[in-house]
This record gives structure tokens, C-alpha cells and sequence, in this order.
């Protein structure tokens, strides 16, 4: 399998085109749609709620963006869309809804969330929706495993593994010493199918990322936010994925 062309043609929106000061809340409809109407393409985070629901959300928990608390996995779709944002006067999308609203309009890249617990509902319940999705979309995952599902529920849809150095032990710290050198070193791609990677800039360039982007397909990079990080970003990768600023105003 090889990437779609549109995965490098346009700068990727974070989260979708957000500005929190313009009322654009970063995976909400508005963001989707801002970056719709400025041609980029749409990185989005899906997760799964207590009772199976589909739903466009990056925190582990509500804390940091609604006016609650708690697991978005220990909340039901009602509880969770119930929680208004902080910021603005808009509740959390489904992943159907966010198909709904993009209607092929721009190219989706979907990552999916994973804890590394093995548990693969929400691939499962990921792959029947996007089945009936016309427009240009790719998924990806940190988790090697949950591409590997995908893989076997939808070999069609292109494949990617989202990375970074794993250095950071509050963030990765409950992985074995042993699985972040997989994970860094882009082990595991050949088992999932990745037609592209998608590496922490901060990591960039590497042995291994530059392999890749040699040998076997695309290199994306995030998140790009400041003029050093885009020039680095030219030089490394194929395409960025970026926030804060309009790419195309800068470039």
C-alpha cells in the first residue's frame, strides 16, 4: 500500500484549524471547518466513551478543555456532551458527526487513541463507520497494535504509526524499556502496514525516520509551531502538521 498524494500536498491543521482566543476549540466542528474553508487537511484524535460511542477527543480525561472531570472512557456519550467546553459554546463531536461535517471536503487523518492495554473496541468500532466514508482519509495510531487491527478489519484504508523519542517517562514511563526502542526505532511498521510515519519534530532527523522516508514512504512531523520548527521541518519531513499560526500566510 502507498500513501494517498493529498497526505503531503497540504499542511495538516492540528486538532483541526483552532484558535481558542476565536472561539475555535481545538477537535470541535468549528475547527474542522475553519480548516475546510483554508484547504488544509484535518489531523483529528478519536477515543471511545463508557457505552461505545465513537467521539472526537484527545485528553485522556475532560479536565483541561470542559467544565467537568473525569475519564472519557468512564462517561457515557450523553454525560460527555453534556460538559460544555471552557471556552466555547460547543459540545464534543462523534466521529460521525465529524464525517458528517466534512463531507470529503478536506483530507482526514484520524488517529486513533490507545492506552497499550491490548483493548481493541474502539478499532472495531472505528472501522464499520469509516466503511461508509467517501472522502480522502487516512487513520494512524502510536499503538503498533491498533494499526494491526486495522489492518485486518480494513486492509484498504492506508495505514500510519505516529512516534517520538519516548523520553518523556510521565507520558511513557509505564512502557517497558524494551518497547519504546521498538517504538522509536519504527520496529513495528513493517507488522502494521504503515504507508507513513508521523514523528515528533523533536526527534528529527533519525537514522530510522530517514530510512523510512527513503525506502518506503512518507515522513510527516509535528507540531510544527514556530519558524525554527518549520524550517527543520523542510529539510526532514514531507509535510507538517502544525497550530498557531496559517502556513500559508508564512510561507
Amino acid at each position: 500500500m502507498t500513501a494517498p498524494a493529498w497526505l503531503t500536498a497540504r499542511p495538516i491543521a492540528h486538532r483541526g484549524y483552532h484558535d481558542a482566543a476565536a472561539g475555535r476549540i481545538e477537535n470541535t466542528l468549528p475547527a474542522v471547518q475553519a480548516a475546510i474553508d483554508k484547504r488544509f487537511a484535518i489531523e483529528v484524535d478519536l477515543q471511545m466513551t463508557r457505552d461505545g460511542e465513537v467521539v472526537v477527543f484527545h485528553d485522556d480525561t475532560v479536565d483541561r478543555l470542559l467544565v467537568g472531570t473525569g475519564r472519557v472512557e468512564d462517561l457515557s456519550l450523553a454525560e460527555l456532551t453534556a460538559l460544555p467546553f471552557r471556552a466555547a459554546p460547543d459540545s464534543v463531536p462523534t466521529l460521525g458527526e465529524l464525517l458528517e461535517c466534512v463531507a470529503g471536503a478536506a483530507p482526514l487523518v484520524i488517529e486513533l487513541k490507545s492506552d497499550f492495554s491490548g483493548n481493541r473496541r474502539l478499532e472495531r468500532a472505528v472501522a464499520p463507520i469509516l466503511a461508509t466514508y467517501s472522502g480522502p482519509f487516512v487513520v494512524m495510531s502510536f499503538d503498533p497494535e491498533s494499526m494491526i487491527e486495522m489492518r485486518s478489519l480494513a486492509p484498504s484504508i492506508p495505514r500510519g504509526i505516529v512516534a517520538d523519542r519516548y523520553l518523556d517517562l510521565n507520558d511513557w514511563g509505564f512502557l517497558s524499556r524494551e518497547r519504546r526502542f521498538r517504538l522509536r526505532h519504527l520496529m513495528d511498521v513493517p507488522a502494521a502496514g504503515a504507508c507513513f510515519v508521523s514523528f515528533d519534530i523533536g526527534g528529527l532527523p533519525s537514522f530510522h525516520t530517514s530510512k523510512f522516508r527513503a525506502t518506503q514512504g512518507p515522513l510527516i512531523t509535528w507540531t510544527i509551531r514556530t519558524p525554527d520548527q518549520r524550517e527543520k521541518a523542510r529539510i526532514c519531513a514531507d509535510q507538517i502538521t502544525f497550530e498557531g499560526f496559517d502556513p500559508d500566510a508564512d510561507s
